[in-house]
C-alpha cells in the first residue's frame, strides 16, 4: 500500500511527510525543496481485536496502543508540482514518474492562502485553484499516454482486430487500469465503441474518468491554525462537495509527536488531546506552543487532521478493509507472537482472495476458513467484513 503526498511547493508537504513518519526530510519556504522522492513508513488506526479476545498482541510490524493497532502503509513525497508540470514544466516528468507506484494521492494544500501555485510567499491566494489544478495536470498526464499512437490504435478497434477494452487497457496499463475500468467510464459518459467517431474532449473526459479510479484524490488542507485558514477551509466546503476535505495542521502533529518521542508529552496519532509528562524541560515559550496547539486544533478540530487524512485515504478512497489471521484454537505464530499481522484487503474480498494474500498456496489448497469469533465455517466465497478474524485451513505444508 503506497500513498502519495502531492501539491505544489511549498504548501507543507514535506512537512505532513515528517509528522507522519518521524524521518527527517529537508523543509523550507521555497519551490523544489524536495528534489528526489522520499519514502517512509506511515500509520493506520485499526482497533485492535486482542482485548474482546483477552489477549495481548504483539505485532510483526507496527505497534498497539490503548487497543489502538497501528498499521504500517508507505509513504511517497514527491517534488512539488507547478502548473505545466505534464508539458515538462518545473520538475514535472519526474513528478509524474514518481507518481505511478502510488494507489491514491494525498493532495497536500496550504488552506491559509500563503503561497501561491509556485510555492511563493504571497497572500490573498485562492486554494481552491490548487485542487483544481493539480486534477487538470493528472488529467492530462493521463490524457498524452491515451493519444499516444491513437489513430492506429483506433484503426484497429474499427475494424474489429481487437476489442476497445482490451486496447485502452493495454495502453493505460502503466497506470494499473484495467478492462472493467474501461467499460464503466465509457458507459458513464455515453462512449461509442468506435473511437474513431470520439473528439478531443470526449478522449480527455475518458482519461480523467480512468484518473479518478486509478489516482484517487484526498484534499489535506493544510495550515489550518493560520488565522485565514479557517475561512478559506469553509468555502472549500461548500465549492468542493464531492470531495473528501480534511482540516489540518502539520507542524502541529510534527511538534506533538518530536515531543512525545522525548517524553515530554504523552500522545497518540489522530488523538484530540495530550499529557504532558515533564513541565520542568518546557521552556515557557514551548508551553505556549502546546497550549496553541491544543487549544487552536485539537479543541476546535478533534485532531491534528494528519492521521484522519491517511486513514481515510486508505480505508475511505481506496475502500479496504483490516483483516487479522488468527486461529480458533490458536492466537500465534510459530514464534508466539499473539495475532501479530493484519492484513489490508479491498472491501468485498472473500475467504479465499485473504488466502491468496497471504500466501498462494493457501490460495491453492484451500480447504475452508473458520470465523474465530463465531467458530463457525465459511466457504471460499464468502465476504470478509472489516476486523474479520480468519483461519485459513488448506492442506497446503
Amino acid at each position: 500500500m503506497l500513498v502519495g503526498l502531492v501539491g505544489h511547493p511549498s504548501s507543507g508537504k514535506s512537512t505532513f511527510f515528517r509528522a507522519a513518519t518521524l524521518i527527517d526530510v529537508p523543509t523550507a519556504s521555497y519551490p523544489f525543496t524536495t528534489i528526489k522522492p522520499n519514502r517512509g513508513m506511515g500509520y493506520l488506526r485499526v482497533e485492535c481485536v486482542d482485548k474482546e479476545l483477552g489477549v495481548k498482541c504483539n505485532p510483526r510490524v507496527g505497534y498497539c496502543k490503548d487497543g489502538i493497532r497501528f498499521v504500517p502503509i508507505e509513504i511517497l513525497d514527491v517534488a512539488g508540482l507547478v502548473p505545466g508540470a505534464h508539458e515538462g514544466k518545473g520538475l514535472g516528468n519526474q513528478f509524474l514518474n514518481d507518481l505511478n507506484m502510488a494507489n491514491a494521492l494525498i493532495n497536500v494544500i496550504d488552506v491559509s492562502g500563503m503561497t501561491n501555485e509556485k510555492g511563493e510567499a504571497t497572500t490573498g491566494y485562492d486554494p481552491a485553484n490548487d485542487i483544481t489544478f493539480l486534477e487538470t495536470e493528472l488529467d492530462m498526464w493521463y490524457y498524452g499516454i491515451l493519444k499516444k499512437g491513437w489513430e492506429k490504435f483506433a484503426r484497429r478497434i474499427r475494424s474489429q482486430k481487437a476489442k476497445i477494452e482490451s486496447e485502452l487497457a493495454i495502453q493505460l496499463s502503466a497506470f494499473n487500469v484495467n478492462e472493467n475500468m474501461v467499460v464503466e467510464s465509457m458507459d458513464k459518459l455515453g462512449l461509442g465503441s468506435d473511437p474513431t467517431s470520439w473528439d478531443e474532449e470526449q478522449m480527455k473526459g475518458l482519461a480523467s474518468e480512468l484518473r479518478k479510479k486509478t489516482k484517487p484524490l484526498i484534499i489535506a488542507c493544510n495550515k489550518i491554525d493560520v488565522s485565514t485558514g479557517e475561512e478559506n477551509f469553509k468555502k472549500l466546503q461548500e465549492k468542493f462537495k464531492d470531495y473528501i476535505l480534511i482540516p489540518c495542521s502539520a507542524e502541529s502533529e510534527l511538534a506533538l509527536r518530536e515531543a512525545a518521542k522525548k517524553g515530554i508529552i504523552e500522545y497518540s496519532p489522530g488523538e484530540s488531546d495530550f499529557k504532558i509528562l515533564k513541565e520542568d524541560r518546557l521552556s515557557d515559550k514551548q508551553k505556549k506552543a502546546l497550549e496553541f496547539i491544543r487549544e487552536n486544533v485539537l479543541k476546535k478540530y478533534g485532531s491534528t487532521g494528519i492521521q484522519e487524512v491517511l486513514d481515510r485515504a486508505v480505508f475511505d478512497l481506496l475502500k479496504m478493509i483490516a483483516i487479522f489471521p488468527g486461529g480458533v484454537h490458536k492466537l500465534g505464530d510459530k514464534e508466539g507472537r499473539i495475532l501479530p499481522d493484519v492484513f489490508l484487503l479491498k472491501e468485498g474480498s472473500t475467504a479465499l482472495d485473504f488466502a491468496n494474500k497471504i500466501h498462494t498456496d493457501l490460495g491453492k489448497h484451500f480447504l475452508y476458513a473458520m470465523d474465530v469469533r463465531t467458530k463457525l465455517k465459511i466457504g471460499k466465497e464468502h465476504v470478509l467484513k472489516n476486523r474479520d478474524i480468519i483461519e485459513i485451513i488448506s492442506t497446503a505444508k
